[in-house]
């Protein structure tokens, strides 16, 4: 029997809501970011580091089309969320197949242009000879899988946006232990490598998508297939979230492609050792990776309903959410700093990139995380062309000179410095561009409500003399036309 959606999000405790929805969104992003990490970790087994920096590269190729899958799952929960919280299920449910044929759609279209160019881009973020050929090995099997992704996450987006952050997770969860299993089987037992990593994750993009696909279909009854004039006329609202969207998600992975680029002038040890902090740095932050996704539906929500006092006490308790996590996060890798290294068989350049992160770096992210939930407002409030702006902003003048000035003083280890530097900026403005924002939206709702609420002033004594007059002229006339109806026909 699908469960009825209702508006979960609108009563409660919103610090409950927030830890509810991030955590199990964490556990399942967790889990695939911990397979990643473990192909990372079998790769090192293997003891070539051109096989990890080649990791590393396909990484940042791997991250840009996932985060136009994001992208678009953005949409899926604003619009769903937003259509529960006004009441209108028949409406989120349409919404839903629309977004899910949009994102493959424009997954496809993304995947075919990255494979299309797939040599310039490698030799354009630095790979170059055995290490560049075994990335494109490596893309050239996982990414024709990525539509399948996109759609399952944004399968999950719907469910996190009538409240059911269990299945959405549950969805993650077993695409990542399917990676987990075969990853091993793929790399050692077939004796396949790198290309064995690839088939694994490739594999377990299916079952990302058919464990989504069927709680969003059978437990919720949330998805119907729809009609060219349907999607026509969801197209407009999808793409007005979407795109914005997309454009801010991958601004962050263009962002580290420039900042690959410039560690790679100094040497595979050196991206290797980026290598393995991209990879342990959204194992680490899952919690915070997931609360742009968390916060957005308690956002939509509340916004659909108009109660803008939540709207804005769930932005104040995401920060007081994010500041807490972080600071226990940056302490925890402080003191495992070594332990890291060694289990990647990481020593002097790739080592000495790990124990920077680790030591003072980390803490940043609390500014990452202010800036994906500003994000996540801005996608949620209507404003979805703001985050882009942030985005785009921090993934160019917010890293750029900051990296190539930091690269110039201190080398590689400057040109992370650098990145740390303009997220610690962004992260600040994208704080206070939203905190003005709510307030407006709650300032024109009272008044509109005030406006609403003026009474009509009553009818003076002076005209009552007029209005009485027309009454009985029209009273009259009525009269006088009645009769003449029910008068008899003169022959």
């Amino acid at each position: 029997m699908p469960q009825q959606q209702q508006a979960k999000f609108l009563t409660g405790s919103i610090m409950r809501h927030i830890a509810v929805m991030s955590s199990s969104g964490a556990v399942g992003l967790m889990a695939l970011f911990t397979v990643d990490l473990a192909d990372m970790f079998f790769i090192s087994l293997l003891g070539q580091v051109e096989l990890a920096a080649a990791i590393g590269f396909a990484g940042t190729i791997v991250f840009f089309s996932t985060s136009v899958a994001i992208g678009t799952a953005i949409a899926m929960g604003a619009l769903v969320s937003r259509a529960i919280g006004a009441g209108k299920r028949d409406e989120a449910k349409a919404i839903t197949g629309s977004v899910m044929i949009f994102s493959g759609i424009v997954s496809a279209i993304t995947v075919f242009a990255i494979l299309l160019f797939i040599d310039p881009i490698l030799s354009m973020i630095g790979a170059e000879g055995i290490t560049a050929e075994k990335a494109k090995s490596f893309l050239m099997i996982l990414l024709p899988s990525a539509p399948l992704m996109a759609m399952g996450m944004a399968g999950g987006a719907a469910l996190r946006g009538v409240g059911d952050a269990k299945r959405s997770m549950s969805a993650t969860l077993a695409g990542g232990a399917a990676n987990a299993v075969l990853d091993p089987i793929f790399i050692f037992g077939l004796s396949m490598g790198i290309e064995g990593a690839a088939t694994a994750s490739m594999l377990s993009r299916f079952v990302l998508f058919g464990v989504a696909f069927h709680a969003v279909k059978y437990k919720h009854d949330l998805v119907s297939m729809p009609s060219f004039d349907d999607f026509k006329r969801h197209f407009r609202a999808i793409s007005n979230i979407a795109v914005p969207a997309i454009v801010t998600n991958t601004a962050t992975p263009i962002g580290n492609a420039i900042v690959t680029a410039q560690i790679a002038k100094f040497g595979d040890d050196f991206v290797a050792g980026y290598a393995v902090i991209g990879r342990l740095l959204p194992v680490s932050f899952a919690l915070i990776f997931s609360l742009s996704g968390a916060v957005g539906p308690i956002l939509g929500q509340n916004f659909g309903a108009e109660r803008f006092d939540r709207v804005r006490r769930t932005l104040s308790d995401s920060i007081k959410f994010v500041t807490a996590y972080c600071v226990v996060v940056a302490i925890i890798l402080y003191l495992a700093q070594d332990l890291i290294s060694h289990a990647f068989s990481l020593d002097g350049d790739a080592s000495a990139m790990v124990s920077l992160f680790c030591t003072y770096l980390a803490i940043t992210f609390v500014f990452n995380g202010t800036l994906f939930v500003s994000n996540a407002a801005f996608n949620n409030l209507n404003r979805p062309t703001w985050s882009t702006i942030l985005n785009v902003g921090k993934a160019t003048v917010g890293t750029i000179p900051f990296v190539y000035v930091g690269g110039h003083i201190a080398g590689a280890e400057g040109v992370l410095i650098g990145q740390a530097v303009g997220s610690v900026i962004f992260g600040i403005a994208g704080y206070i561009l939203v905190k003005r924002l709510i307030a407006k939206l709650a300032t024109d709702h009272e008044e509109k409500n005030e406006d609403e609420l003026v009474v009509e002033p009553a009818v003076p004594v002076t005209a009552f003399t007029s209005c009485r007059e027309m009454m009985v002229e029209e009273g009259d006339d009525l009269l006088e036309d009645i009769t003449k109806e029910n008068k008899p026909n003169s022959h």
